[in-house]
């Protein structure tokens, strides 16, 4: 994608289908003149009395307690500059969509229009008593550090510049970590420091309150080594001035142990890097490119541990690690602020949680077979769950340890319990998919690609690195319309139709017929099917020239699904094909079966469905939970439909206990685990948070996974194929780019995971 297309998707993303990126939504009910008269006036009244006596109600009867303010004028916004506040809307919109979708946090954006800041601090002091917590966004320094001063001292709700505190956490728990490693200790360790902004200081600031010693730190800004002769230095950064005369950061940076790069790309030459200690920790952050980049470091020295800004590498330093996690655990203590003592506990959560063993869930969305601490795993990734449930726990101790939490808590086990649910409809399982595929990107064929939809995702799947398209269907059109989308790069067309593939379509013929002859088919017959785009495609893949396979965007289901029926073999084993629905809803993912094949399954057809979906469900980095629903609660109908439910579940309990399944019951006592347990504590889904429903028959299944989709807006993922010898998904008809983008990651892990299968049974045992 060249950099008009960049700019037009990214205007396009940020215009429609509606402007900006977040909304209010209503949490009450309002369908009925009731419902508004204790919304608005007169029911409202009620509440404004109680806070009137008692000014702490406020968190009692409205948002306040979850709702953050990102506030900027719009002075030092990214790497743009002084663009002003209007401009910095864009920005303040994306972190609170960060807040709400890593840590459940509600956010209004606010752009002050004010560079004095005195005139900045009473704004925000104004507006204050609406909101739980403020985070001050993309303020340059040095006004920044006296606003946060100032707005700290002076409020009492949580103030915190992330642009400042955010990285120096992060980056000080990956210190810590990387001392460790390189068996130093930190009150003898020389650091370089090249950059002397807001995020430079604080960082600096965070390393001495660790044990870093200030006279070890030797700092750069673009104008050279920060020396008390120089007379354009900020209070702040004279405490980082050394007596005598500057000198090169080349001189500077022999004998060090840590270089900190907040500047400039490329500034970290490799005779520098040579020139450090045995050992050396580098931290890189410029962006996009770092002071040096990652390649060439690690090539340069084998004993370098580094880490950078960049997703693209190990170890990145992310702002996300950090401050939606920080907030979550002050407001819900209901601190008077984000003190040094919190802060220090973050960092000593991060540095703790990257020692712990991952969960498999991170290991998938990475693509690693196992992440264990050491040079390449010194902080956790950002798609890490257990974040909210370690780092913001972690902050409210502390805030309750140093005395400023308002509201301690006292049941931990709960609120652990209550951060997890907070996580929701965050589509995080959506990026764990991507970001799985993207570590091993395979060859998929996209049988409809004349279609501008379907052009438009293998367009996406191709410059996110998601996998490698193939692109079927009449040259001529597909070139048109690639032109039409700016969609650029080197990519294969492949239409079946045309002599020159006479040769190639004549053999996957030839094989078709080889395999099939016994069973009615005809050479003739196979040589006219494979000039059908569906089934050049599926042979291609059963050939191996290409890896996986998507289609089905403008035919019917059942028109689609033929032809792969014929042409690829279930997995061995396998004497059930189905699919299964991920779908995306507000209490997490759930997992639909089976939502596309089977119209009346057996109770023996119900045990395989359930079992292929639980082997998806893992796929994914989850254990499944799985309920066997039906009309009927355990034995409450004698009704056939009940009873085959039933039968499955018998089945499976016998030979799978160690399988979390039971049923049959209702939807709705499967999806509330407090009527679950009240009215059948004997089941093995009491006390369990179910992600996974078996229906009874295809039409159950169909219809439930679509009203979702359209009713609750639930973003879903599939019909994923269950029970295929190959990595062959199809669409449902008429799918959006979106979803076809989602179903090509999942062909290409797919892929990923029968090439493994694939390996381990040819090992030798």
């Amino acid at each position: 994608m060249n950099q008009y297309s960049k700019r037009r998707e990214a205007l396009l993303y940020h215009a429609k289908p509606q402007p900006g990126k977040i909304q209010v939504v209503p949490t009450k009910a309002y369908a009925t003149q009731r419902d508004l008269s204790l919304a608005y006036s007169p029911g409202v009244a009620e509440p404004c009395l109680e806070i009137a006596k008692d000014t702490d109600k406020v968190y009692k009867y409205t948002a306040k307690g979850n709702l953050v303010a990102v506030i900027s004028n719009g002075t030092a916004v990214l790497g743009l500059g002084d663009i002003g506040p209007e401009a910095s809307k864009p920005v303040m919109e994306g972190k609170g969509l960060l807040f709400k979708i890593f840590a459940g946090i509600d956010v209004f954006d606010i752009e002050v229009d004010a560079t004095d800041i005195d005139k900045f601090v009473e704004t925000v002091k104004a507006i204050a008593p609406t909101f739980g917590g403020i985070n001050l966004e993309d303020i340059k320094a040095p006004e920044s550090f006296e606003i946060e001063r100032r707005l700290v001292e002076e409020l009492n709700i949580p103030v915190m510049h992330d642009d400042q505190h955010g990285t120096a956490i992060i980056s000080s728990a990956a210190l810590l970590n990387a001392l460790e490693l390189a068996e130093k200790y930190i009150d003898e360790v020389k650091v370089v420091v090249s950059g002397a902004g807001s995020a430079a200081l604080a960082c600096a600031n965070l390393y001495i309150a660790l044990g870093v010693r200030v006279e070890n730190i030797i700092m750069f800004d673009k104008d050279g080594m920060l020396v008390s002769s120089r007379t354009d230095l900020s209070d702040l950064q004279l405490k980082y001035a050394k007596d005598g005369e500057a000198v090169t950061l080349s001189q500077a940076i022999k004998g060090a142990d840590v270089f900190l790069g907040l500047s400039v790309g490329n500034i970290l030459t490799t005779e520098m890097l040579k020139s450090m200690n045995a050992n050396p920790i580098v931290f890189a952050m410029a962006n996009p490119v770092p002071e040096i980049d990652y390649d060439v470091a690690v090539a340069t020295r084998e004993d370098v541990i580094m880490a950078t800004g960049r997703s693209d590498h190990p170890n990145q330093v992310n702002n996300v690690l950090g401050f939606p996690y920080i907030f979550r655990g002050a407001l819900d203590v209901r601190a008077t602020k984000i003190n040094e003592a919190m802060k220090m506990a973050a960092v000593s959560a991060l540095a703790e949680l990257a020692k712990a063993p991952v969960p498999e869930q991170v290991n998938i969305a990475y693509g690693e077979t196992k992440l264990n601490f050491g040079r390449d795993y010194i902080i956790p990734k950002p798609f890490d769950p257990r974040l909210i449930t370690v780092v913001a726990p972690a902050v409210a101790r502390a805030a309750m340890d140093s005395g400023v939490a308002r509201r301690p808590i006292n049941d931990w086990d709960s609120y652990v319990e209550e951060l997890l649910n907070r996580l929701g409809n965050d589509n995080k399982m959506v990026r764990l998919l991507t970001n799985r595929a993207k570590t091993d990107p395979k060859r998929i064929v996209f049988a409809e690609a004349d279609h501008l939809p379907v052009l438009k995702a293998a367009q996406i799947v191709m410059e996110e690195k998601i996998g490698i398209p193939i692109l079927l269907g009449n040259k001529e059109t597909i070139e048109e319309l690639k032109k039409e989308i700016d969609f650029e790069g080197e990519v294969t067309i492949i239409d079946p139709k045309t002599d020159e593939e006479n040769t190639r379509r004549n053999h996957y013929a030839q094989v078709f017929y080889d395999k099939k002859k016994r069973r009615g088919v005809q050479l003739l017959d196979a040589q006219k099917w494979m000039r059908e785009r569906n089934y050049f495609a599926a042979m291609m893949v059963n050939e191996g020239d290409a890896d996986a396979m998507v289609t089905g965007f403008s035919r019917s289901y059942p028109t689609t699904v033929k032809p792969i029926m014929q042409l690829i073999d279930k997995a061995p084993g396998v004497t059930r094909i189905a699919t299964t629905n991920m779908m995306m809803t507000n209490r997490g993912p759930i997992f639909l079966s089976d939502t596309a094949i089977n119209p009346d399954p057996t109770a023996e057809d119900l045990a395989k469905i359930a079992l292929m979906t639980a082997r998806t469900v893992r796929l994914f980095g989850m254990e499944p939970v799985v309920a066997m629903v039906s009309f009927s609660n355990f034995g409450s109908s004698s009704d056939k439909n009940a009873v085959k439910v039933r039968e499955a579940v018998d089945y499976l309990h016998q030979n799978y206990p160690d399988l979390i399944v039971d049923g049959e019951i209702q939807a709705d006592f499967a999806l509330n685990a407090e009527m679950l347990s009240d009215k059948f504590p004997f089941s093995k889904l009491s006390g369990k948070k179910v992600n996974t429903l078996i229906f009874p028959n295809l039409a159950a299944a169909n219809i439930t996974y679509k009203l979702l989709k359209e009713l609750d807006k639930s973003v879903s993922i599939g019909p994923i194929m269950l029970g295929m010898d190959k990595p062959v998904h199809i669409f449902q008809l008429g799918a959006s780019v979106e979803e076809m983008v989602n179903m090509a990651a999942v062909a290409v892990v797919d892929a990923q995971e029968k090439e493994k299968r694939f390996r381990m049974s040819k090992k030798p045992e």
